[in-house]
């Protein structure tokens, strides 16, 4: 599995902005403001924090909960070739 349940815990701790990436097949959360920088050229964007707030209806989610979004997403990156 290359999402898992604590980077999307990380993704909902993060700031407003925050996105979830796959960079260099490893998942990791950062900020909108350096999806541009040249560290993370390249990145493919899984979901922002805001839409996936939007999608669980809020960010206290259970560990089962965090389980399914993480494989949502999982299943979601696989289907693209991520």
């Amino acid at each position: 599995m290359t999402i898992t349940s604590d980077d999307v815990r990380s993704l909902l701790d993060a700031d407003a902005d925050a996105v979830l990436v796959l960079l260099e097949g490893r998942a990791q959360v950062v900020a909108g403001g350096d999806l541009d920088d040249e560290a993370h050229r390249g990145a493919l964007q899984v979901i922002s924090r805001a839409d996936l707030v939007e999608r669980t209806g809020g960010t206290d989610l259970s560990e089962h909960e965090l389980a399914e979004q993480a494989g949502t997403l999982d299943a979601t990156v696989a289907e693209l070739g991520g």
